[in-house]
């Protein structure tokens, strides 16, 4: 019995900590989040944070369909002069950003406007990057909303000048599994920051434009 309530008593703390969290994040993105093209300040880059094209099932991926409307949507009205896409290029059969900048171009966004990161393995690879490689200090994070908080709290504390325009949301069963991770990968960026977790790989500099 004694057991059973250490367990029962480490489950609501562990629970207790991924609440706390999740609405730590979302409070320190308030102000910087954009749902409007028309509200949204322009910078002169956008940081498109990638996603897989396909879903398990084989069809297309409507996070990846979504984050693509948002930055040709940005481009078009004159908001971001580039796209910086980064996303993970582990290894030869995945490659998020070459995936990204063809369909991209197909949306008619030149090519001489897209940038690619291919060591964006994870949200804070590709926030510290686009500052510590590609040059960006200042810079509009273009994903999903909830990962759009967890994008600028990165950003804040790194002092990055972020704001972030919200893609799309999906609200399906899909969308309820990828929130339900969503409070895992929060409580990983608050650990990262605390203990100062930089990217896999830096590397040389690559300024944009």
């Amino acid at each position: 019995m004694k057991f059973l309530k250490i367990i029962l008593a480490t489950a609501i703390v562990l629970c207790i900590v991924l609440v706390a969290t999740d609405y730590w994040i979302s409070h320190k993105a308030e102000g910087y989040l954009y749902s409007k093209v028309a509200d949204i300040p322009k910078n002169k880059v956008g940081l498109l944070l990638g996603t897989s094209k396909y879903i398990a099932t084989g069809g297309i991926n409507p996070y990846y369909t979504y984050r693509i409307d948002a930055a040709v949507a940005l481009f078009k009205a004159g908001k971001i002069d580039y796209i910086l896409i980064s996303g993970d290029n582990s290894h030869i059969s995945y490659n998020e950003p070459d995936t990204f900048k063809k369909d991209l171009v197909k949306r008619g966004i030149p090519e001489n406007k897209i940038v690619l990161d291919y060591a964006g393995f994870r949200t804070l690879d590709s926030v510290i990057r686009a500052k510590k490689v590609f040059g960006q200090y200042s810079m509009t994070i273009i994903s999903q909303k909830f990962h759009n908080q967890r994008a600028i709290y990165i950003a804040k504390n790194f002092d990055i000048d972020a704001i972030a325009f919200n893609a799309k949301d999906v609200t399906n069963r899909y969308g309820l599994k990828t929130r339900l991770r969503e409070y895992l990968a929060r409580s990983k960026a608050f650990m990262d920051i605390v203990f100062n977790v930089g990217p896999k790989f830096l590397g040389e500099k690559i300024p944009i434009g």
